[in-house]
């Protein structure tokens, strides 16, 4: 039995966190104290300001409820090296004015991390990359973002704006099921009331979704769930352009580096990778280039435009001026 009335506490907290119930009994004897003493300890966390709610009667027990500002919160090293490593992703998340708010979050952070952890985190971030947004229109307003999680998670009908790939404006009433992320894009998965179908709604061209009221029965989303579902979806747009490329690399170095990008290949058999791309315009392309050659060396065969687009970003980045 533990001594350390600070300690209890703290290792009590870190349980409640789970925000799932804990019978008393359970408490107790994961602390390895008396259920008395599990009740004192709560005691000493509302007097801290945590709110923990309680159960009366013989299986009785505590949950930790969600307070009018954010306590102090307890987590172990692995936590902590992924809550620091999450914030850094979500600094360079597509989310319009995530990216101070996730830097202030994370410097707090890691201001607070022990040195052994703090090594961790670095190498992490030294290692990790992230490939820029192409457009700034790609933006995701985080209202509409938090409007559609909470709209998903309560089953709640939702109206907006959107605009289609060929910026045609349309209203849309639907039941919204999940979000997800894809290529540093949000989607929005839901069964579209007016077309009576599934559809899949890229965040950045929606605009001022607002809740109904209405409820729906949650259906179940084809193509093996929601991540599958946009995946399918994003194969299926149209991407009409196509460039050959030249990779100065072996079939075998190139199997991970080609993993996300839609190609054929020509030719591997002369030392190097002849390769067939394909993008929705010669900016999608001239992004897929540069994003292979930060691994392999690439030239560009055909098309011209392409090769001209490549051309003069290879210019501004030798450009780019030296402290």
């Amino acid at each position: 039995m533990s001594t350390d009335p600070t300690g209890r506490a703290l290792a009590l907290l870190s349980l409640l966190q789970t925000h799932r119930f804990w019978p008393c009994a359970e408490l107790a004897r994961r602390l390895d104290v008396t259920e008395r003493t599990v009740r004192r300890d709560v005691d000493r966390l509302r007097g801290l300001g945590y709110p923990v709610a309680a159960t009366p009667g013989r299986y009785g027990g505590y949950r930790l409820e969600s307070g009018a500002h954010l306590p102090p919160l307890v987590v172990d090293d692995d936590e902590a090296v992924a809550l620091a490593v999450g914030l850094g992703c979500a600094a360079v998340a597509a989310v319009d004015g995530m990216e101070e708010t996730s830097l202030r979050a994370l410097a707090k952070v890691e201001s607070l991390l022990p040195h052994r952890l703090r090594r961790r985190v670095a190498a992490l971030h030294s290692s990790v990359r992230s490939v820029p947004s192409p457009t700034d229109q790609d933006r995701v307003d985080p209202g509409s973002l938090s409007v559609l999680a909470a709209a998903c998670r309560d089953h709640e009908l939702v109206r907006f704006a959107y605009r289609a790939g060929d910026g045609t404006p349309t209203r849309r009433l639907v039941e919204p099921h999940r979000l997800v992320t894809a290529d540093r894009r949000w989607y929005l998965v839901a069964w579209d009331r007016d077309r009576d179908d599934w559809r899949t709604f890229r965040l950045d061209r929606l605009a001022r979704p607002q809740p109904t009221g209405g409820r729906f029965t949650a259906r179940e989303i084809p193509r093996g769930g929601a991540a599958a579902f946009v995946a399918h979806a994003l194969g299926a747009t149209p991407r009409e352009r196509v460039a050959t490329l030249v990779l100065d690399a072996g079939p075998d170095d190139l199997a991970e580096v080609l993993r996300w990008v839609d190609h054929d290949v020509v030719d591997a058999a002369s030392g190097a990778v002849v390769v067939q791309v394909r993008g929705e315009d010669v900016g999608r392309l001239a992004m897929t280039v540069a994003r292979l050659a930060l691994s392999v060396p690439v030239r560009v065969v055909e098309p011209d435009d392409l090769a001209e687009a490549v051309d003069r970003l290879a210019a501004h980045l030798a450009n780019r001026r030296r402290p």
